[in-house]
């Protein structure tokens, strides 16, 4: 039998509701949330990390480090065959690529949670997690990176888009198809993503403070101007369509860059990507001539790629590498 290590951060799955609270927080460790799951030992021996009990929307590039450390070094382990990341659903979009970027091998690592806390009548962590288990302990998975499991689907880190902010069926592939789904108790792949990029250094650090600004109408530089005097290392501009913007914003942009800072352009759209297509004043040619990094990844993922590495020292080849340029 399979062994999978999970690695317990808190989230939704780990919720009960609180009066005093007003609402649903982070309670239940490892071992409550595996006892609530029947069956779950019967898909793999398991091996239980309580990493905290941290809600997604409060977790930090830092700690996201800390957990791909310890992600990483079960993974090392030759008695270990996959990984499981059990966190809450908020930031697993920006989270799951993060951990795609950052560990290394060809060992199964799956990130899950639920959308339903465990005193709702239909609370799916339990079969999220099942499905997540199986999948970690895959051999179909190995060399396929980190994938988010939930619902049944298997997507993965670099597409997966949370499109609902309470559906049971929340998460989908941003511009492609799915990479498999879990049914009853067979993994099922349609799809491959290896060949994927990695980080050719992991930083010892992360950058926190790297703004993601999204272009709207009427929208000049005026905001970006406002972060000139913090001398952010990067920023990531969500412009329109495909990479069009008011002028000033790139102008804005521009003296940001000749103070050292790299600016990656995506865009706004639910799928698609920025091209040098329009060479009007703010266009897309226009943001390319100026120096900005034409990227394929959406404004969340693009962030993720730059942060870490600019943190990890990357040069510019490198940057445009992992964020598909």
């Amino acid at each position: 039998m399979s062994r999978v290590v999970l690695v317990f951060t808190g989230g939704t799955i780990a919720m009960k509701p609180d009066s005093q609270a007003g609402g649903a927080v982070p309670v239940l460790d490892g071992a409550a949330i595996i006892e609530r799951t029947p069956g779950l030992d019967q898909v793999a021996e398991l091996e239980a990390i309580d990493w905290g009990l941290v809600p997604a929307s409060h977790l930090s590039f830092g700690q996201l480090l800390d957990i791909a450390s310890v992600v990483q070094r079960a993974l090392e382990r030759s008695d270990v065959d996959g990984a499981v990341v059990i966190q809450g659903t908020d930031s697993i979009e920006e989270t799951s690529f993060a951990f795609d970027l950052l560990v290394r091998g060809d060992k199964p690592v799956v990130i899950t949670g639920a959308m339903r806390n465990s005193a709702e009548p239909d609370y799916d962590g339990p079969r999220n997690l099942t499905d997540a288990v199986r999948c970690a302990a895959s051999p179909a998975l190995r060399g396929e990176g980190c994938v988010v499991v939930l619902d049944g689907r298997i997507i993965g880190a670099d597409q997966v888009v949370k499109g609902h902010a309470s559906a049971l069926d929340a998460f989908r592939p941003r511009d492609g198809e799915l990479l498999g789904v879990v049914d009853t108790d067979e993994v099922r792949l349609s799809a491959s993503r290896r060949g994927r990029p990695r980080l050719p250094v992991v930083p010892s650090h992360a950058i926190e403070q790297l703004p993601l600004v999204k272009a709207v109408v009427g929208m000049d530089g005026t905001l970006l101007r406002l972060l000139r005097p913090t001398r952010p290392a990067g920023v990531v501009i969500e412009a329109t369509g495909a990479g069009n913007t008011h002028p000033d914003l790139l102008a804005a942009a521009q003296e940001l860059m000749t103070d050292g800072a790299v600016v990656c352009l995506t865009t706004r759209c639910s799928a698609g990507r920025v091209a040098p297509a329009y060479g009007f004043p703010g266009g897309g040619a226009q943001w390319q001539r100026a120096g900005a990094i034409l990227a394929g990844l959406d404004g969340l993922k693009c962030r993720v790629a730059l942060a870490l590495g600019l943190a990890a020292g990357l040069a510019d080849a490198e940057l445009r590498w992992i964020v598909r340029a």
